[in-house]
């Protein structure tokens, strides 16, 4: 029995992964594998905004990890987005995980987060840029060292400043890591310039 389960672990199909800091282009990239050939894992409870004008790609149930994981089954062979914090309660036996991990010039997501906190008339300054930033830091390197110490994960980094500016240089190659079969064209067709609106 325990070598069918291992066996079953081999050939199941993966769960593609969306991953990376708040704001780092994460629901851009769900959307890319979308027009790609991934269907993605989403319940459109949270639905697109001035902030997501192309929508947010979230499941909810992602935010009661590491309880409830009845639904990864489910998962398997689309794309769910994962924030970064949360890739550490995901279960290591069992599935397997191709992340793709968002990177983005942390300046641009702090700048993303204010003017989201400005429109739903939140306070920004509770902490400052500069605790931020070092939080960010040590919080990536945590997930990071995480991801790196257990196998079941396999990860492609993407930087979202170098996506937006080059897009076919970048689309290939994360077709390749998802396994190939992607139609490029129109993962080409979604980087749309007129959203990078948080340049540095």
């Amino acid at each position: 029995m325990a070598f069918l389960s291992f066996l079953k672990n081999i050939i199941s199909p993966e769960i593609t992964v969306v991953s990376g800091l708040p704001r780092s282009g994460t629901s851009m990239m769900m959307k890319m594998l979308e027009a790609g050939g991934i269907p993605p894992l989403q319940d459109n409870i949270r639905t697109a905004d001035e902030d997501n004008p192309k929508g947010y790609y979230e499941f909810e149930r992602v935010k009661k990890l590491p309880k409830d994981t009845a639904w990864l089954p489910e998962a398997k062979g689309k794309a769910v987005k994962i924030i970064a914090l949360l890739l550490t309660k995901l279960p290591l036996k069992g599935y397997r995980y191709k992340v793709l991990f968002m990177r983005r010039d942390i300046e641009e997501i702090l700048a993303s987060q204010k003017r989201m906190l400005v429109r739903r008339g939140e306070a920004t300054d509770k902490v400052s840029d500069e605790e931020m930033i070092t939080t960010y830091h040590r919080h990536l390197s945590e997930v990071l060292s995480f991801l790196d110490a257990n196998p079941c994960f396999t990860v492609f980094f993407v930087n979202y400043n170098d996506l937006m500016r080059d897009p076919a240089d970048w689309i290939p190659r994360i077709n390749v890591f998802v396994g190939g079969k992607l139609d490029e064209e129109a993962m080409k067709a979604v980087v749309d310039p007129n959203l990078y609106r948080n340049r540095r």
